[in-house]
């Protein structure tokens, strides 16, 4: 029997400096774009969770400290249809928003399973491209982001 995924997860904004976006589009739902997600393991910490999901998801394997805890979470319905992959009664998740720059944009490897295909976006056309609406706002405040990084 499958382990039932915990309500608790991250998504990873990967980006440029000049805030280009990298979007992957889901197998399962065509035309469903979004950063990299996934949901929490066993016990690990949130940053080990980005940083397995980024691999996983991408082929990108770089250590924790490149990777910026926005210390921003969103809780949101989870979709009926994926409910059944959470413990009878779970309806709601909440994501941990993580950043990753990259110098450029680089090509990825993505996992078939999960993604079909990938691209790198401006991020206002990469927000308007995606499905949720917490990636969308993640990606929104990323030039804020960038500013204030500088």
């Amino acid at each position: 029997m499958t382990q039932a995924k915990q309500p608790i997860s991250v998504l990873v904004v990967i980006h440029t400096p000049a805030a280009d976006v990298l979007l992957l589009e889901r197998a399962a739902h065509p035309g469903f774009w979004q950063s990299v997600t996934g949901s929490r393991e066993g016990h690990e910490t949130l940053l080990d969770t980005a940083c397995r999901e980024v691999a996983e998801e991408t082929g990108i394997a770089l250590p924790t400290s490149h990777y910026i805890d926005w210390q921003l979470s969103n809780s949101y319905e989870i979709f009926p249809e994926w409910r059944h992959r959470y413990a009878a009664g779970v309806t709601v998740n909440v994501e941990h928003v993580f950043s990753l720059c990259l110098p450029t944009c680089v090509d990825i490897t993505t996992s078939p399973d999960e993604h079909r295909a990938w691209q790198w976006l401006p991020w206002r056309d990469a927000a308007e491209r995606c499905f949720s609406w917490s990636n969308r706002d993640a990606i929104l405040l990323l030039p804020e982001r960038l500013h204030n990084r500088t």
